[in-house]
Formats: C-alpha cells, structure tokens, sequence
C-alpha cells in the first residue's frame, strides 16, 4: 500500500510538473503543437512515400522524383520553389531551394539533403513499420526523416496563420551523401544563402532531445601512390632492389597512425587499399584490381583515404605532417600524395552556442529539459558546415533513430511528433525575433 501512495504521488509530481511547463508557452504556442500532433499521421504517411523513392546520389532520376514531391509540399504552403540543376558532365541531380519572403524576426537558412547512401541496386529500399516504436528504410533517419520533420514544422506555422512575413530559405540538396565537384558549383547556392541568412539549422539526425550539435568536423580525401622497384623476390631488402611499394606504403600508413592518431578530433582513415605487380583503381566509383605474385617485388600501391578535422588549422597541419611522412621513402621506393577538400569544418562558436541557447530554454518551456552540445568527434561532415564561416548555426534537430548508411537504419516514430513540434517553435520564436 505504501508503495501504490508513493508512485500516486511520483505521478502527480510529474503532471504537475508538466503542467508548470505548459504554462510557458504562449496560446500560440500551445495551438501550433495541436496543429503539429493532428497532422503527425500524415507526416509518417509522407515519409513513408518519399523513403519508398530510390534516391541514392547516383540515381539522378530518383533524386529529382524526391525533389518534386517536396517541391509540391513547400509550394502548397506559401514558398516559392526552384530547381537547381548541375552541368551534365558532374553526374549529379541538382538541389531544391524553397524560399519564403517576408521582413519579420530572424532570417532563417532550413538545412536538409534529398540523396541517401543506398543506390538502385540495393537491397534496402522499402519503408518497413515494426510494432509501433520504429521503421526500418533508406533515409528515414539520415535524412528524410528531418526533411519531413522541417516541412510539417512549417506546415504547422502556415495553418497557425503565423508565417506570414518570415523570412526563411530551405536548401535541400541532392548528392550530400557524395558532394558534386567542383564544390564552387555544387555548393554555389547554399554559400549565397548563408551568406543572406542570420542563423542556420540543420536537420541531419538527432542524437537525443537534451543534445544538438554546435560543431560539425570537416571532411577531406587524399590518394597515396607508391612505387618500388619490381625484380625478384629474393632480392628484396638488397640495396639493388629495395623494399618494394607494399612495405613502403605499409611504413607510411603506421606513421600516420604513429604521428596524428592522438590528436583531439582528428581521424584519418584508408579506406581502399591496392597493391601488387599491377594495380588498377577506377576513382569515380570507389573500386578496383591488383595482380602480383609472392615471388615478385610489388611495384605498384594505391590508397584512397579521408581525412575528417575541427578547424581548417587542424587541416593544414595534419597534411604537412602527412607529407613530410611520404617524402621520407624507403630504399628505391618513391611515393607522393594529394588532397582535395569535401567539407570544411563547423567549428564550434559564441554564435553557435547562444543559437542553442535559444533551444535550450524552449526545451525546457515544452518541458524536455535543457540542451547540451554534442561531441563533434562523434559527427560526420554535413551541408550547414558550408555556411558555418558566415552565419551562426546548430544542426542535430532532425530525426531520431539509428543504423545511419546501413541497412538496418531506422527512425523513432515514437519521438517524430515532439521534434516536429519542436522545430516548429523553434522556428515560430526565431521569427518573431527573439
């Protein structure tokens, strides 16, 4: 009996509890999270149909598909769409721009990305409810997931009668999962709109309702190209014949662990690795062959690797040091090694921070409890990092899930209408000015 009392009590506690932090929230407020809940079962419904759409950044014709169904769902509610296409010679769909035009409170940049790392010949490609806690598909966390949640976030602003007169831009782009090159065309329109904007949200995956991401590691790709001198086996280690191309990549590779793999927020990883007698790599699509035989010194290595960092100092150094290892080659061996850059770094700001301030406090009116920043260390490269140098921002407010780029990836449904809900005050707060 007097264990039935106290869990009456611990329960009347939290309804009062609750109750006291509903009491922060304007009328408006209050209306647009009965708009966001009413509208919650078509939102899933829609996901669902867009997750059912191959979009793998490759699949150029899935992509736009996509495009277009979010293009019709953001002009229903007072944007003006545009398509942006990319030249044919990059192999990339293009990107939507939906914008609406006003002169109230903030001027807002909206952050999401169309592709999915799951091509045409994957075999994950459906939308699958299991129980009433989560679905299994492609997207549906990373990231049309938080597309969804951004666009019936503002869906309920539009039937709450309060968007008028905002100012926001939406960027939804169609190759994030494999950036267009060369990133001055790909990433044009995003950099104008950063530029324009005062804050940036981005909606990749949420990692929890008390964290969100004030800094994002920037991303980098770099080849390494060894060669030895091929001869008989038996001579290797000789001063005629060397070490070969296989032990001298092999030297590099450890001393870039040796040398940089303490170093806060930076990781280096190879991800392809070819070596042999001949080698072959085809770049564009990340594959390739060796041939070689035991009794031959391999003359011949190839790596392909990535290079992920927290500022573009961080950058500079972990490359010189990278090539000063190169340069130092073993016995008749020689190697050289480039770069070239995906995504600078969002370094974590004053700006930033006081943006997840302004979260924070409404987490804490909606009753959720404050929010902290989460460790970038544990966050890849996204879109909003193009802005970053521009314009205060936060990502992290999409959708709640996991198994991000494999096919057990999934989203929470039972957290899907209180982000939503979420986001929508977010952004009615932010342009209202405050």
């Amino acid at each position: 009996m007097k264990m039935r009392n106290v869990t009456i009590i611990f329960l009347a506690m939290v309804i009062a509890g609750i109750s006291a932090q509903a009491q922060k929230l304007s009328r408006t407020e209050k209306q647009i999270l009965k708009i966001v809940s009413q509208n919650n079962r078509d939102a899933l419904a829609f996901l669902e149909k867009v997750v059912n759409i191959n979009s793998g950044t490759m699949n150029l014709d899935g992509v736009r598909a996509v495009g277009r169904e979010f293009d019709t769902a953001f002009a229903a509610i007072g944007f003006e769409t545009r398509w942006v296409d990319m030249p044919a010679e990059m192999q990339r769909a293009g990107h939507l721009f939906a914008e609406h035009r006003g002169s109230k409170g903030k001027r807002l940049l909206l952050i999401g990305h169309l592709d999915t790392v799951f091509e045409k010949d994957s075999p994950f490609q459906k939308y699958e409810v299991q129980g009433d806690t989560i679905a299994l598909g492609p997207g549906t966390e990373d990231m049309k997931g938080g597309d969804v949640i951004m666009l019936y976030a503002l869906k309920a602003l539009y039937e709450a009668g309060v968007l008028d007169d905002t100012q926001i831009v939406v960027a939804l782009h169609g190759d994030e999962e494999e950036t267009g090159k060369p990133l001055s065309i790909s990433r044009e329109d995003i950099i104008e709109a950063g530029k324009w904007a005062e804050i940036a949200l981005g909606f990749e995956a949420s990692t929890g309702f008390n964290e969100a991401t004030i800094a994002r590691r920037g991303s980098s790709g770099w080849k390494l190209d060894v060669s030895g001198k091929r001869a008989h086996s038996a001579g290797i280690f000789s001063e005629e014949d060397g070490a070969g191309a296989i032990f001298e990549v092999s030297r590099i590779l450890y001393q870039f662990y040796d040398q940089l793999h303490a170093e806060q927020y930076l990781t280096f990883n190879p991800g392809v690795i070819l070596g042999g007698t001949f080698v072959e790599y085809d770049r564009a699509n990340f594959k390739g062959t060796a041939y070689g035989k035991s009794n031959v010194i391999p003359q011949t290595a190839v790596v392909t690797g990535g290079l992920r960092f927290i500022s573009e100092d961080q950058k500079e150094h972990a490359r010189e040091v990278m090539r000063q290892i190169v340069d130092n080659h073993l016995p008749k061996t020689d190697a050289q090694i480039e770069f070239w850059d995906s995504y600078p770094a969002m370094p974590p700001t004053e700006g930033n921070m006081a943006v997840l301030e302004i979260l924070s406090q409404l987490s804490q009116d909606m009753g959720q409890g404050p929010v902290k920043p989460f460790d970038p260390l544990k966050r890849g490269a996204a879109d909003i990092s193009f802005v970053a140098k521009y314009v205060d921002g936060l990502d992290g407010l999409g959708a709640m899930g996991g198994g991000g780029h494999t096919p057990h990836e999934y989203i929470d449904l039972t957290t899907f209408e209180a982000l939503t809900q979420r986001t929508a005050l977010l952004i009615y707060r932010l342009t209202r000015g405050e």
